[in-house]
């Protein structure tokens, strides 16, 4: 599964990530550890950066900064409307290819 499932989250992170903020506010390290959580291991913290800092500046989140005991601010992300339009349409996206993907699945069981 190695590098299949790599591939496949090239294009579904960004969703995921935004799924994970939907859920609550966090920073970059709580999302990653949330991936790492839900069975995303390989998942690299600068994978999760460089995605937080494009959605930044797509302007689907909003930034805060809040002190933190150790070291500089840390940058919490929170999911705007516009990120949750975005969200909402990437789950019919992602709705609609499984329903395909099924459909392939089924198909090649019967033949």
């Amino acid at each position: 599964m190695g590098r299949q499932i790599t591939e496949m989250l090239k294009g579904t992170l960004e969703g995921i990530v935004l799924a994970i903020l939907a859920a609550r506010p966090a920073y970059g390290y709580e999302i990653t550890a949330s991936l790492r959580a839900q069975g995303f291991s390989d998942i690299a913290e600068g994978t999760v950066y460089a995605l937080l800092v494009r959605v930044e500046q797509r302007g689907l989140v909003d930034v805060e900064k809040v002190p933190s005991e150790k070291g500089p601010p840390r940058k919490v992300y929170s999911l705007n409307a516009q990120g949750r339009y975005y969200l909402d349409e990437f789950w019919r996206t992602w709705s609609f290819l499984v329903e395909r993907l099924e459909q392939l699945h089924e198909g090649e069981r019967r033949s």
